[in-house]
């Protein structure tokens, strides 16, 4: 009988070896795998200008809910609804008793909650700007939502409305409400997905969003509430100037208006 050449057996035994290694990794086609992975992203549903869903883990966060109910056929229920001002377009009373359901939690500013029925005031929390709080093992921080330019201020005051920032696992998700480019966004620090408004008169210009993410460094940059008196914003300049100038910084463009042309990601 013929012998395997000694070079020849150590090639084939290191092979087998290797390929049993390999084996006893996971496959990523392994469904529990899939869902692990599933669980640890945030799943973003865009509802209408301001109103998302943001799935992730055992959270099911609706942001600003408004709208038809035909927007919400078919959604998973809300675990928390956080609710950032009391205009109609952040706060609806209407999409808010269809949505509740018993347990559902409402995080919401003074001014907002003043307006919920005496009914739903136990399953409320009460949150001012600069607030830190762990509610169901995520951490919610309140920031400052306000106009600073005098044609503006009588939209939204300092201290009435709630910019949200959420911590869970590696994120940390910050929705804007309706603001402009204020000290306190500009200042934050360790955003991985950001929510920007950018409309006139109520909030901000394109450029000026943009300046202030070009301060704070995102991750992830989702413009939203960009339709304005005028129609849409320019969502498309926001994304250039942010790729020239902070090509680090990602922007996704999502469609959260049903009437609203079709927009293409800047690569």
């Amino acid at each position: 009988m013929k012998k395997i050449p000694l070079l020849l057996a150590f090639t084939l035994v290191t092979f087998l070896s290797c390929k049993n290694e390999a084996d006893k990794k996971i496959d990523i086609s392994d469904p529990v795998a899939e869902q692990k992975a599933e669980q640890d992203e945030v799943k973003i549903t865009p509802i209408e200008h301001a109103s998302m869903i943001l799935s992730m883990g055992d959270f099911v966060l609706y942001i600003d809910p408004t709208g038809k109910k035909n927007y919400y056929k078919g959604q998973q229920a809300p675990t928390h609804i956080f609710i950032t001002d009391i205009h109609g377009d952040h706060f609806d009373m209407k999409t808010i008793k269809y949505i509740f359901t018993e347990g559902v939690k409402i995080i919401a500013p003074k001014a907002v909650i003043d307006q919920l029925p005496q009914e739903i005031h136990p399953n409320t929390i009460m949150m001012k700007n600069g607030d830190e709080k762990k509610i169901d093992g995520l951490l919610v921080e309140t920031i400052p939502m306000y106009n600073m330019r005098k044609e503006a201020l009588e939209y939204h005051p300092k201290g009435r409305g709630n910019g949200y920032v959420l911590s869970w696992k590696d994120e940390r998700i910050y929705i804007s409400g309706d603001t402009e480019d204020i000290p306190e966004m500009r200042n934050l620090k360790g955003i991985t997905k950001a929510f920007v408004c950018m409309n006139l008169p109520y909030t901000m210009p394109v450029s000026t969003a943009a300046d202030a993410v070009l301060d704070f460094e995102p991750k992830v940059v989702y413009p939203y509430h960009y339709k304005g008196e005028n129609g849409y914003a320019d969502v498309r300049k926001f994304a250039n100037i942010i790729k020239t100038n902070r090509p680090n910084t990602k922007v996704e463009l999502l469609t959260w208006y049903k009437d609203e042309p079709k927009k293409k990601n800047i690569e």
